[in-house]
C-alpha cells in the first residue's frame, strides 16, 4: 500500500487554493493604497475580529443507541496509489523511457509520449532510489508549521508531508477514506452521521499513539473563535459535533444533510497531548515560548518529520521509520524519498537556473520560460518537461468597499478597458485560454452556455464610467467624482507580487489601458507574504491573483458568500448566497450543476473580478523523476498526486 495523496490536497471546504501569477504555486495577494488602509476605505480586520464560531454543547447518544437507530451504508476506503496503478495498467507507454528522455516537448504528441513513459510507477523496488532526496523550490517562506494555521500553498505543501488527514480524493474528485489511517467508514442513509474506525498502528513522531481524541480536539480547536485560523475553519463549522467513543471510534454529527458533508469531515489534525494545556496561554499557537518550540520542531503525524528550518532559505523533512514500520513489520508502504528539501527561491529566473543546474528536481514554469527558456540542450541536459490540464484561473480583484469599485458599471469598465488579446498573445505566449468565469468550461459545474470572452472596447468602458458618474470635471485628464461630499480623483493602486514577472507585465498593461480612459492606476510590486495578509485584511484597492480548483464547487463559497473568509474583494449578492445554500442541499448531480452554473453566471454579471486566463500546468522535471500524472489540480494536489512521485536508483 502506498501512502495516499496527502500532499497539499486538503479541500478544507475553503474553496480554491490561491496562487500567485508567477507560474508557481502561491497564496493570497492584495494591495495597499497610497496611505494604507485609511486611504483605501477598506476595513482592516484583525485576529480579534474573527467571527464567533460557537460550538454548542451537545449530548450525543451512546454508540449502542446510535447503531440501533441509524441505517449505516459502507463508504469507500481506498489506497489511491493502487487506484493510480490500476488506472495506468489499462494503457501501455507510447515510447520507452529512453526515447521519452530524448524527446523535446514541442508538440502535443511529444507531451503525450513523455507523460506515458515517465508518469508511471516503478516496476520493482530495485528501480527506486530509496535513499535519495527530492529538492523542490517554494516561492516564499512559510509562516507556520502548524497545519491548523495553513493558508498559503507553501504551508499546504509542508503540511501535506508532515501532517495527516483521514480522507482523500482521486484525480476525478471521487472521495475516499484514506487506507493508511482508516479501517472502515460508514455514512448514515440520511447523511446526518459518519462513523469512522481508525487503524490502531498510528503514532505521532514523538511515539505517542494517534487516537480518535486527537481528531476531536483538533475539531474543537478549529472552531474556537479565539484562534485566528485563516483557512481550515470553513466547512468544518458545518459539523455539529464529533464524538470519540473510544481511541479508535469516531462519529461525526452533521448539522443537516448536505452534499458537502463528505468534504467537511476533511480537516488537518494536531496532537492533543502537545496543545491541550497550552492553548489558553497563546491562542495564536505560534507566539509563546512553548509554541515556538513546536513551531521549530513540530510533532508530526504524517510520513515525514521536519528536521531543519532555516528562515527564508529552506525546510527539510525526513522519512519517519515509525510511520511505515511497527514492531519490525512494514504496515504502510515506505515513502519513496528519504528526505525532501523545500528551498525558498522567490525569483522565477533563479529557480529556473537551479532547475537547469540540477539543483532542484521540479518547477512549474511560466509561459515565457516554457516557450523561450527551456528549449535548448542546456535545459534538457538535466531535465525534461510536461504539461496537463489544470482548472486554474487568474484575475484582477476589485475591492468593492472602496470609493472606486462599488458600482458594477465601473468593474465592467475595468474589464472592457483591458487588452485581453495583448495579454494572451504576448504576455502569455498563446499558451493560456481566456477565462470565462469561476468554473472551467469543461467542468460539470460550468454554466451552459458559457459567456463569451471579453474583448477590449475603450468606447464602452468610457461610456460605463460616464454612466457611473466618473467624468473629468477639471480638465486634468483624469476622471473624478464627488464621493461622500468630497471630490475624488479616480486614482487607485493595484498590488502585484514583486517576484512574478507575468504579474508585473499584466499590471503594467492595466496601467497603460486605464490611462487611455482617464483612470490613474499605480502598480505597486509587493512581496507576496505582505500581499497575503493585506487580502485577508481587505487592505487594498485592487490586486492580481489566481485560484486553483477545489474538489467540489461548494468549496468556492469561501470566496463568494457575503463576509466569507477569503472573500477578499468583499463581494455580496444575496442570490448567490442563497444558491450556495441550495447547492449544498441538493444531491442530484445535474441539478447541482444548474445551481452552480447560475452562481457562475451571476458572478460573471457582477464582475467583482476581471477574469484574465485559465492556465494549464506547465512543469519542468529532472530526468530522474518519475510518476507524474496531471489532474484539474495539477500533478500533485490530489490522491495519489505527489505520493506517486519517485526517483530512479542512482
Amino acid at each position: 500500500m502506498r501512502h495516499t495523496g496527502r500532499f497539499q490536497q486538503w479541500t478544507l471546504a475553503l474553496a480554491f487554493c490561491l496562487l500567485i501569477l508567477s507560474g508557481c504555486p502561491k497564496a493570497p495577494q492584495e494591495s495597499e493604497g497610497p496611505s494604507g488602509s485609511e486611504a483605501t476605505g477598506a476595513t482592516n480586520a484583525s485576529a480579534d475580529s474573527t467571527p464567533d464560531v460557537i460550538l454548542e454543547p451537545y449530548d450525543p447518544p451512546t454508540l449502542e443507541e446510535l447503531n440501533a437507530s441509524v441505517e449505516w451504508e459502507d463508504m469507500p476506503v481506498a489506497d489511491t496509489y493502487q487506484l493510480y496503478k490500476e488506472h495506468l495498467a489499462q494503457s501501455q507507454p507510447l515510447v520507452t523511457v529512453e526515447e521519452a528522455l530524448r524527446l523535446r516537448n514541442d508538440s502535443p504528441e511529444a507531451n503525450e509520449k513523455i507523460i506515458s513513459a515517465l508518469g508511471r510507477p516503478p516496476v520493482s523496488d530495485g528501480d527506486v532510489g530509496w535513499d535519495r532526496t527530492m529538492t523542490r523550490a517554494i516561492s516564499r517562506d512559510i509562516k507556520s508549521t502548524n497545519p491548523l494555521m495553513i493558508s498559503a500553498s507553501e504551508e499546504f505543501e509542508l503540511a501535506g508531508l508532515t501532517g495527516f488527514n483521514l480522507f482523500t480524493f482521486d484525480w476525478n474528485f471521487t472521495p475516499y477514506a484514506t487506507a493508511d489511517y482508516v479501517k472502515s467508514w460508514q455514512s448514515s442513509k440520511d447523511r446526518l452521521y459518519d462513523k469512522v474506525i481508525l487503524r490502531d498502528d498510528m503514532v505521532w513522531s514523538d511515539g505517542t499513539p494517534i487516537t480518535a481524541h486527537d481528531i476531536v480536539f483538533s475539531f474543537q480547536t478549529i472552531l474556537n473563535p479565539k484562534i485566528p485560523i485563516p483557512a481550515v475553519r470553513a466547512g468544518t463549522d458545518d459539523i455539529r459535533w464529533i464524538e470519540a467513543y473510544d481511541d479508535r471510534t469516531l462519529v461525526y454529527f452533521h448539522k443537516e444533510a448536505l452534499a458537502t458533508n463528505v468534504w467537511n469531515v476533511n480537516f488537518p489534525v494536531i496532537p492533543k497531548h502537545i496543545y491541550e494545556k497550552s492553548l489558553a496561554d497563546d491562542f495564536t499557537l505560534t507566539q509563546s515560548e512553548y509554541h515556538l518550540k513546536y513551531e521549530r520542531n513540530p510533532v508530526c503525524g504524517g510520513p515525514y518529520k521536519l528536521i531543519r528550518r532555516i528562515d527564508k532559505q529552506e525546510l527539510v523533512v525526513e522519512r519517519r521509520d515509525d510511520w511505515y514500520m511497527k514492531n519490525g513489520k512494514e504496515v504502510r508502504s515506505k515513502p519513496f524519498f528519504k528526505s525532501i528539501r523545500l528551498r525558498v527561491l522567490q525569483d522565477p529566473n533563479t529557480a529556473l537556473l537551479a532547475l537547469k543546474k540540477g539543483e532542484i528536481d521540479d518547477r512549474e514554469l511560466t509561459a515565457d520560460q516554457w516557450v523561450t527558456q527551456t528549449v535548448d540542450a542546456d535545459f534538457y541536459r538535466h531535465n525534461t518537461k510536461a504539461y496537463g490540464l489544470q482548472w486554474l484561473f487568474a484575475y484582477a480583484g476589485w475591492n468593492i468597499r472602496t470609493p472606486y469599485f462599488g458600482d458594477k458599471k465601473v468593474r465592467w469598465a475595468m474589464s472592457y478597458a483591458f487588452d485581453h488579446e495583448e495579454m494572451l498573445k504576448n504576455i502569455c505566449y498563446g499558451l493560456y485560454e481566456p477565462c470565462l468565469g469561476i468554473f472551467y468550461k469543461a467542468s460539470w459545474m460550468a454554466p451552459r452556455p458559457m459567456p463569451k470572452p471579453i474583448q477590449q472596447n475603450l468606447d464602452k468602458a468610457e461610456a460605463l464610467l460616464d454612466e457611473a458618474g466618473w467624468k473629468d470635471t477639471d480638465g486634468d485628464g483624469y476622471r473624478d467624482k464627488v464621493v461622500d461630499g468630497r471630490k475624488t480623483k479616480f486614482e487607485f493602486t493595484m498590488i502585484v507580487p514583486s517576484e512574478s514577472p507575468i504579474s508585473l507585465k499584466i499590471g503594467a498593461l492595466f496601467k497603460d489601458n486605464l490611462d487611455q480612459i482617464g483612470v490613474l492606476c499605480h502598480v505597486k510590486p509587493t512581496e507576496s507574504t505582505v500581499i497575503q495578509q493585506k487580502t485577508l485584511d481587505h487592505d487594498f484597492h485592487a490586486f492580481l491573483g489566481a485560484w486553483g480548483t477545489g474538489a467540489d464547487p461548494a468549496t468556492s463559497d469561501n470566496i463568494w458568500k457575503t463576509d466569507a473568509g477569503r472573500n477578499f474583494v468583499q463581494y455580496s449578492n444575496p442570490e448567490v448566497d442563497q444558491l450556495f445554500k441550495a447547492g449544498e442541499r441538493e444531491f442530484d448531480r445535474d441539478k447541482r450543476a444548474e445551481i452552480y452554473g447560475k452562481i457562475a453566471t451571476l458572478i460573471w454579471d457582477d464582475q467583482p473580478y476581471t477574469f484574465l486566463y485559465n492556465r494549464s500546468g506547465f512543469y519542468g522535471f529532472n530526468r530522474d523523476i518519475r510518476g507524474y500524472m496531471f489532474s484539474p489540480r495539477g500533478p500533485y494536489t490530489y490522491g495519489p498526486g505527489f505520493d506517486a512521485i519517485w526517483k530512479v536508483a542512482n
